[in-house]
Formats: structure tokens, C-alpha cells, sequence
């Protein structure tokens, strides 16, 4: 297999809910009318705490300059894994639990930290820049590692990692933060970029100014519904997770779904923010998956993870990782 290092230099943000107002305009921009700039990856992601922004560094400036737009300290890179080559944002969807044992146990290993965005199309690994060297260490043995530079795949640069490693001994890796799983459930869709003006005023309001499903908020948390939607632009491939309720209001035939229409529920990780340094979080949800065969988005966001799991896998899921939990007491 093939591991693509994308050009696409990345900055991960925050937004409070109460100031998403000042940032609708940039942020509309990024999401519909992306040809009037020169981004091109761009997933905004809302949660019940905030709103998450991965934007590459020229969609970044496209946002105004504030104290409400909480910058994570680092520039991010994205990898992806391609089977069997072709572009990456167009290649079939690996699925984080398909990658667990290949890509981000190694790494959570040698302590690196990653940061997860699934999408319709495929999933994207985020790693420091500063950590890639020891990242493209990690994984040559079991990658031909490439790397897009100015629209072409190349074979990537040898960073000059060539010692200091030490292979790790196999330790488990026990869930170690709170587990919760809303009554919500997703799907996780696309449609085509052509038909986005069609649903645009739709999705500004679904994005910015509804807070949903309208009249749902009232007792919603104390159902167990939660907010979430994600939109991603990247390289020109929409990706929408958004719940059932949401999905009603968009017209029928215009989003894509998968052959089976599969429904997912989520697994929400963190009690209280995660952040950016601990490693190994992604590694101790998609490794109890990987070995259920259990396929898996997973989302990261600013303060805590997400991942999807098919409808009715979610109480073999819940059991697996509360197993887990349970090894590391």
C-alpha cells in the first residue's frame, strides 16, 4: 500500500458557539464559494462545546484575525493511504479500523500524536510537521511513502531518521477516558459538488443559524441527542455527517449514500478536553474495532474525539472498549 503525504499545510482551530457570528462570512467562503480562493481543504465541524476548523494555510486567511479563534500551536500535515494508487480524496475509504495496525498503533508506539478527520471518500491522518520524520520512520517498512508536491506524486524525501529508534514491545493499550454514545443516529453522505448551490441557503442555515433541526433544541441534550455536523471541501470532494433528523431536510436523490443506506451511531471519547499532546487515543478506540472487524469513522475534533460505528454494532462496540477500560483497573 501507499502512504500519500499531502501538500496541504494545515491549522486547526476553535470557535466558541456564542462567536461563530463573526466568522460566517470567511467560513461561508471557504465552504461555497471556494473558488474565489486558493483553499483547498477545508472541514468545519460542529459539536455541542464548539466549532472545529481544519483549514490549510491559505483558506486560514481567509478568517479574521481574533482572541475568539483558538489556534491549536502547531502546522499539521495530512496523510492519507491509497490501495492500489490513484488520487487520494478519490480512492475508496480504507476505514480507520483498517489502518489501526499499520498506521496509527506504530505511531502511537513511538509516542507520535494524531489527529483523525474521516470523510466520505477516504480518511485523512493528521500529524505534526515536526513529527513527520519520525512519522515516514515509522511506517516505511510497511508503506512505499509518497508525497504530492505541486499537484504531482513523488517519492518522498528520506527526512534522515535513521537511528534512535527502538521497536516497542506490544503493551496493551486500555481505553483510558470516558465513553458516551448519544441516541442520535448519522449518516455519514456526500453529494455532488454542481448541485451545491441548490442546498446552499440549506446548509448556511443548518450550519450557522438553525442550531439544527429547528424546535428540536428544546430537552434535546436531555434526550441524548447531541448537535454534531461536518462539512469537508477537499481537493473538490464534499463529505456531510450529519444525524437523521438533519438529513430529512435536504431533498431526496441529493445526497449520496452508500448501497446498504447504513445508519451510524457514535462513541463519543473524553470527559473533559483532550488536547493535542497525549498520544495514543485514536490507537485505543480503532485497535478493539480493528479486531472485531468493525468498520469506524473516526473525527477528531478540537476537545474531544468522535467515532461512528454501523447502527447495529454499537452495543458489541460499547462492550469491547468497556472491556477495555476494565484492563487498565
Amino acid at each position: 500500500m501507499e502512504l500519500h503525504i499531502l501538500e496541504h499545510r494545515l491549522k486547526v482551530a476553535s470557535i466558541s458557539k456564542e462567536n461563530i457570528q463573526m466568522f460566517t462570512y470567511g467560513l461561508m467562503k471557504l465552504a461555497f464559494l471556494s473558488s474565489k480562493t486558493s483553499c483547498k481543504f477545508f472541514s468545519l465541524t460542529e459539536t455541542p462545546e464548539d466549532y472545529t476548523i481544519i483549514v490549510d494555510e491559505e483558506g486560514f486567511l481567509e478568517l479574521p484575525t481574533s482572541e475568539h479563534l483558538s489556534v491549536a500551536d502547531a502546522t499539521w500535515l495530512a496523510l492519507n493511504v491509497v490501495s492500489g494508487g490513484g488520487s487520494s480524496s478519490s480512492s475508496q475509504p480504507i476505514g480507520v479500523t483498517k489502518i489501526a495496525k499499520s498506521v496509527i498503533a506504530p505511531l502511537a508506539d513511538q509516542n507520535i500524536s494524531v489527529f483523525m478527520l474521516s470523510t466520505y471518500q477516504t480518511d485523512f491522518i493528521l500529524v505534526r510537521e515536526r513529527d513527520l520524520p519520525f512519522v515516514m520512520h515509522t511506517l516505511a517498512a510497511e508503506f512505499t511513502i509518497l508525497q504530492v508536491v505541486n499537484g504531482e506524486t513523488v517519492a518522498a524525501d528520506n527526512r534522515g531518521v535513521t537511528n534512535g529508534f527502538v521497536k516497542p514491545k506490544l503493551v496493551q493499550r486500555p481505553v483510558i477516558h470516558p465513553l458516551s454514545s448519544p441516541s442520535n443516529m448519522f449518516c455519514v453522505t456526500s453529494l455532488d459538488p454542481y448541485t451545491l448551490p441548490s442546498v446552499t441557503t440549506l446548509l448556511m442555515d443548518v450550519m450557522f443559524y438553525s442550531n439544527g433541526v429547528k424546535d428540536s433544541g428544546v430537552g434535546s441534550e436531555e434526550s441524548g441527542h447531541i448537535r454534531f455536523f461536518s462539512f469537508s471541501l477537499i481537493e473538490g470532494y464534499i463529505s456531510l455527517v450529519m444525524d437523521v433528523q438533519t438529513q430529512k431536510r435536504f431533498p431526496n436523490n441529493l445526497l449520496f449514500t452508500s448501497a446498504s443506506g447504513e445508519l451510524w451511531k457514535m462513541v463519543r471519547i473524553g470527559g473533559q478536553p483532550l488536547g493535542f499532546d497525549e498520544c495514543g487515543i485514536v490507537a485505543q478506540i480503532s485497535e478493539p474495532l480493528a479486531a472485531a472487524d468493525i468498520p469506524a469513522y473516526y473525527i477528531s475534533t478540537f476537545k474531544f474525539d468522535h467515532a461512528l460505528v454501523p447502527e447495529e454494532n454499537i452495543n458489541g462496540v460499547i462492550n469491547a472498549l468497556q472491556v477495555s477500560q476494565a484492563e487498565k483497573n
